[in-house]
């Protein structure tokens, strides 16, 4: 699989990605030196033909400064959300007018995503906004939303877009020059990594990379989003905050940051959908056999080879399937409910009673393992 960066058409779909302590003062509050290198950038890339959503974190660091430092109980953060979001977007619309450029908002959660339909109503409003020329500003809606319903991080809902809008290129803007070999704060010689392929081991060793202090992401988000995206196709560039022109390099297919090339083949929507739309509810681990069945011969799961079920789950909901060492395989949805699926683990179909044994589909599988 081929490293090299490519330059983007003229036309294709970008999610630019921002986080909070790119766009944050020290002690929290909204940079405005950061808003409008952001816009810069985004209205850069409009400007080039590439219609661009804005994916941007920083609402809890806006509204910080109202309480005197970060808050610790978690409706307090929803109340700082509340405030930050109305600010932060008072500032980007501010600065995108003086562009000529009509922003909107767009706030979403975990459990907007997990329904089919408001998955596919959401793709379809960012596609209008893009058609209208409208910049879509995407952020998670912290206000609202408690740890069951979040997201975890805008990195990874920046991979959630770039689906949804079929993006050609996801920018992952950060405050360093892009990923390194090791952590360059202590280590001066530490190499840039200018261009992986989205299986490299290197990035398995980068992903349990720690957060700063105003935002919930870090090195182990970019490189979950970038694999993210590699399932769709989608090349990602992580690239500096700080630089003018970051942006418009990445999709010039210049040196710049760190470049993770995508998966050769591309899933399908509906298993985009299940593989990171729809919030994992359980575990099977499988077998030896039959994890060579799912990966190697696109086989459904059946309950003869699952050797343990974890989680309570009903028909239909989405779990990971794990190898015996606790390695992700695949990500499916059940034909059944977690405890007709603990009862039937390790039986053949002639064994049970109602049901053939098929505990997932093959057509409702997504091999992660490759």
């Amino acid at each position: 699989m081929p490293t090299e960066r490519v330059k983007i058409p003229v036309g294709a779909a970008i999610v630019l990605k921002v986080g909070s302590s790119s766009l944050s003062k020290p002690g929290g509050g909204v940079d405005l030196v950061a808003i409008a290198r952001t816009v810069q950038q985004v209205c850069s890339l409009w400007d080039r033909g590439n219609p661009t959503v804005l994916v941007s974190s920083g609402a809890v660091a806006a509204g910080i400064p109202e309480f005197g430092g970060r808050p610790k109980d978690i409706t307090e953060l929803q109340v700082a959300a509340a405030i930050g979001q109305g600010r932060l977007m008072e500032n980007y619309s501010r600065a995108f007018a003086n562009e000529a450029r009509v922003v909107g908002q767009v706030l979403l959660t975990k459990d907007i995503l997990g329904i089919r339909n408001q998955y596919l109503h959401s793709r379809q409003a960012l596609g209008r906004m893009l058609e209208l020329g409208v910049v879509p500003i995407v952020n998670e809606n912290d206000t609202v939303a408690v740890e069951e319903l979040k997201l975890g991080d805008n990195d990874r809902l920046a991979a959630i877009v770039s689906h949804l809008v079929g993006a050609n290129l996801l920018i992952l803007l950060t405050d360093t020059d892009g990923l390194y070999a090791k952590d360059p704060r202590f280590d001066a010689d530490a190499e840039l990594l200018g261009a992986l392929r989205h299986n490299d081991a290197i990035l398995d060793e980068l992903a349990s990379g720690g957060s700063g202090p105003l935002g919930s992401g870090g090195v182990g988000t970019k490189v979950v989003a970038a694999r993210m995206a590699a399932w769709s196709g989608v090349p990602t560039v992580i690239a500096p905050a700080g630089s003018t022109d970051a942006a418009l390099r990445a999709v010039n297919g210049e040196e710049i940051g760190t470049w993770v090339a995508p998966h050769t083949e591309k899933l399908a929507s509906r298993k985009l959908w299940i593989a990171f739309g729809l919030a994992s509810e359980g575990q099977v681990v499988v077998d030896d056999g039959a994890a060579m069945a799912l990966t190697q011969r696109g086989s459904s799961l059946l309950a003869v080879g699952a050797t343990s079920v974890s989680g309570d789950f009903v028909t239909g909901a989405a779990v990971e399937v794990l190898d015996q060492a606790g390695r992700l395989l695949a990500k499916g949805t059940m034909n059944v409910g977690s405890e007709a699926a603990r009862r039937a683990v390790g039986k053949r179909s002639s064994e049970l009673t109602g049901w053939d044994g098929e505990m997932i589909h093959r057509d409702n599988l997504v091999v992660l393992d490759e």
